[in-house]
This record gives structure tokens, C-alpha cells and sequence, in this order.
């Protein structure tokens, strides 16, 4: 018997061992920027707690400008400096935070698309290798970052009450509505700013 065409719910499942971010439970992770033992809420939780008493719109819509700010000056060679073997450098952060605003666009328009449907997550370590974060100009990829910022925010703006109620199915998470994912995008942001603030010690956003 022939198996049947590949579908968006069946990549879901085989992606479902990965957090949304793309790390990976500690059964099968690898370590990462931030490499934490922790849970799938756990990490819910940190991301959130940036955004507490914050607007995430407003969050959200600054900081292409911050990420201008911090690399400013800073030779190509420094930013494409890793701390460490094993924890990405700021030119990999900002590499990471453009093609991440890809994703998010892509899975909310998915979500309003087609509501309830499955939302697969990936690995941002096999994307760090396979997309040569290490060779991407910086300031390319904050340009790219803050064109589709834009176009999300844009898209977010237009959109009814009843529409940011809409969710997706995600792999490890479960039903993530365009409210909860635009919050983790915003925790998303202030988390790898801080990153790059304490990659370039003297910098500030």
C-alpha cells in the first residue's frame, strides 16, 4: 500500500519533539544561545515575563530601531565574534530574529487563514548552519527584520477583535491564538537584545 501525500499536520507531528523558537526539549537538544533546561511552559514563561506591564505592539514596533542602535559602529568582525563555542554571536542573533519574523508572519497568516490548523516549529540550529548565519552581513539581516516587522505590524493593525482570538495548533505547545504568539514575539525581541547587550558590553538599546 502507497503511502499518502505529505501533509502540514504530518510535518507538525515529526517536528513536535522542538520548541517554537526551534530548541528542543533536553531529551534531544542541543545546547543553544540560551541553553536552558526547561520545559515547553517553562519557556512560555521566561519569554513572557519580559512583556509583563509592556505593550507587545509597541514592543514589537521598536525594535528594529534598538537593533540599529547596538550594532552601530561595531566593526562586522566583532558582531560575527562568538562568546563562546557553543552561544551565537550577535551578527547570528540578528541573522536568527530576521528569518524568526519570517516564521511568525508566516504562521499567523496560516492561523487566519485556516484556523485550528497545525503549526509545525523548527530547528534554529540546523537554520543557523544551513542558512551561513556565520557569513550574513549584520546590517542586511536587520534591514530584512525590520522590512517584514513592518509588514506584520501592518497586518496585526488590520485585524478584528475576533481575529486576534484565532489560533493554531502548535507541535509542542498546543493551540497558540495571534494574541499569545504576538506576546512570545515581543519577550522574543527583549530576550535577544539583551543577548547582543551583553555580547557588546558598552552598548545599550
Amino acid at each position: 500500500m502507497k503511502a499518502g501525500p505529505w501533509t502540514p499536520f504530518q510535518a507538525g507531528q515529526k517536528a513536535a519533539s522542538r520548541f517554537a523558537d526551534g530548541s528542543r526539549p533536553e531529551r534531544d537538544k542541543k545546547r543553544e544561545t540560551n541553553a536552558m533546561n526547561e520545559t515547553a511552559q517553562q519557556y512560555i514563561q521566561r519569554i513572557t515575563a519580559h512583556v509583563e506591564g509592556k505593550q507587545p505592539l509597541a514592543v514589537q514596533a521598536a525594535t528594529a530601531k534598538k537593533l540599529e542602535r547596538l550594532i552601530k559602529g561595531v566593526p562586522t568582525s566583532k558582531l560575527r565574534k562568538r562568546p563562546a563555542a557553543d552561544k551565537w554571536s550577535a551578527s547570528e542573533i540578528v541573522a536568527h530574529l530576521g528569518d524568526a519574523e519570517i516564521v511568525t508572519g508566516f504562521r499567523m497568516r496560516l492561523i487566519l487563514g485556516a484556523p485550528g490548523t497545525p503549526i509545525a516549529a523548527y530547528d534554529q540550529d540546523s537554520w543557523v548552519t544551513s542558512g551561513h548565519y556565520e557569513k550574513r552581513d549584520p546590517r542586511k539581516s536587520v534591514e530584512q527584520f525590520s522590512v517584514v516587522r513592518e509588514a506584520n505590524l501592518a497586518l496585526l493593525k488590520s485585524l478584528t477583535p475576533e481575529q486576534w482570538k484565532q489560533y493554531g495548533m502548535h507541535s509542542e505547545r498546543g493551540q497558540e491564538t495571534i494574541e499569545h504568539i504576538v506576546r512570545m514575539t515581543a519577550g522574543h525581541d527583549i530576550n535577544h537584545l539583551q543577548q547582543i547587550e551583553r555580547i557588546l558590553p558598552g552598548k545599550r538599546k
